[in-house]
This record gives C-alpha cells, structure tokens and sequence, in this order.
C-alpha cells in the first residue's frame, strides 16, 4: 500500500514542480518588462529643470553663487606674497634704507602700489615726528590694509549666513503651496504635489550648497589674511630696526601737508567776541 501510493504521489509531485518552475520562467520576462517599462519613461533631469523646479528663489541663489566665485577669486588673489610682498619691492626699498636714502624710499613706496609699500610710505613721512608717532602710523596703515582685505572677504561669510535662509523661504514657499495644493485636489493627482515638493527640496539644497563652500572660503581667506600682515610687519620691522630719528628729527622726508602751525596769538586776540 505504501509502495503504490510512493508511485503515485512522485509522478505526481515532479509534474507541480516542472509546472511552477515554467511559470515562474514566464513571469520573470514579464515582470522584467514591468519594470523596465517606467525606467524607459523616465527621464533625467537636467540643470535648468532643477533651477526651474526651485522656484523664484534659486535667482538670487543664482546671484550669490556668482558673487561667491568673485570674492574667492579675488581674495585669494589679493592675499598672494606677490600682491602683499612684491619681491622687487622688498628689495628695492632694502636698498634704499641701507644707503639712507630715506627721501627715495619715500618716492618709491608712493609711486608703487602694494601693501608693504603703503605701510613704508606712511612710516617714512612721519619719521621726522619721533619713533612714536612713527610706530603708530605704521600700526595705523597695517589696520588699513586689514581692514580692506578683510572687508572683500566678509561678503562670503555674509553669502555663507544668507543663502541657507533664501533657500529656507524657498522652502516655506514651496510647503504653502503643497498644502494648498492638498487643500484644492487632494491627494488625486500626486504630480501637482510632487512638484511642490521638488520646489521645497531644490531651493534648501541649493541654499547648502552655496553656503557651505563660501564659509570655508571665508576661514581659509582669514587665515590667509593673518599670515600676510604677519609678513607685512616682519618686513616693515626690519626695515625700521635701528631707524636714525634723532638725524631726521625737525626734516622733511614726504610731501605730506602740515596742518597745524605755530600758535598766532596775536590773531586769536584780534578776533571779534560775539
């Protein structure tokens, strides 16, 4: 009994087995073809599709990317040894303090237009007033030349701080318009809503993207800057080392105007009380 119903049941048996293995074969084409079929339709999107999808905001997203690539450009050209340190500079004004010819340095650093010469020049011109007063000027045009550098390289930080905001109104812009689109159509057609969504995740990408790069420019810019005063001091403090003050005091070294003149007491008494 058993025997007969082994006989039986594996004929039986094979046949299923062969019967699912064969259509298993015809739905794998069949769900291959399934999903290849959405995979043709779609299609990739391109550049100005993402910029079309942000929304209004990815135009000033726009602005602040090419603003961006300006300061960057600019500060780090601007920070270079070879705009704040022209060597024909440093050695031409070496020369000229070794010979003592304080009133051709003068010259030079006002014809020559660079940082170390600026600082130069305004040292030269008040040297004449003491070592102070000397000291002071310099001090007083190394800030200047500071502040001009670091002045160009704030706008990234200043990029870095607002985009992420312009990209977070694009944001809340596109969030509106998703509920409202909700509101209006439900949820029968995704299309109108995905788009609102696409709007809302473009525009805080593209806010990151821009943001991020421009405040690692802004630290290494600021780095960089630091570097160069530090430079710019070193050479004017080897410059002025052992500078004769007492030799040039009461001389005119720079065609700096002087305002201030002898008191004239006499005048101060023949003006009329009101």
């Amino acid at each position: 009994m058993k025997t007969t119903l082994r006989s039986l049941l594996t004929p039986t048996l094979a046949l299923a087995l062969l019967t699912a293995l064969a259509g298993a074969q015809e739905a794998a084409p069949a769900a291959a073809a399934a999903a290849a079929a959405p995979a043709a339709t779609h299609t990739k999107k391109t550049l100005m599709d993402l910029f079309h999808e942000g929304g209004w905001v990815m135009y000033p997203i726009a602005i602040a990317s090419v603003a961006m690539i300006w300061f960057i450009v600019q500060g780090f050209i601007n920070t270079s040894r070879k705009r704040l340190l022209p060597i024909e500079h440093v050695t031409q004004l070496r020369e000229l303090f070794k010979a003592g010819n304080y009133v051709g340095a003068y010259a030079f650093a006002k014809s020559n237009a660079s940082p170390i010469c600026d600082v130069v020049r305004a040292g030269v011109a008040l040297a004449p007033d003491g070592k102070n007063m000397t000291e002071e000027s310099i001090v007083s045009e190394i800030t200047r030349v500071q502040g001009d550098l670091m002045g160009s390289a704030s706008y990234l930080s200043v990029i870095g701080v607002c985009t992420p905001m312009i990209g977070l109104t694009g944001t809340v812009t596109g969030m509106m318009s998703a509920f409202e689109t909700l509101s209006s159509s439900g949820v029968g057609d995704p299309s109108k809503l995905s788009g609102a969504i696409g709007e809302v995740l473009v525009a805080t990408a593209s806010g990151l993207f821009i943001a991020i790069p421009a405040f690692i420019a802004y630290y290494l810019l600021r780095n960089r800057i630091s570097n160069g005063i530090h430079d710019v001091q070193e050479v004017v403090g080897g410059l002025f080392r052992s500078f004769p003050y007492e030799e040039v005091s009461g001389r005119k070294i720079g065609d700096e105007e002087i305002y201030a003149a002898k008191p004239d007491w006499n005048a101060a008494a023949s003006q009329p009380q009101a």
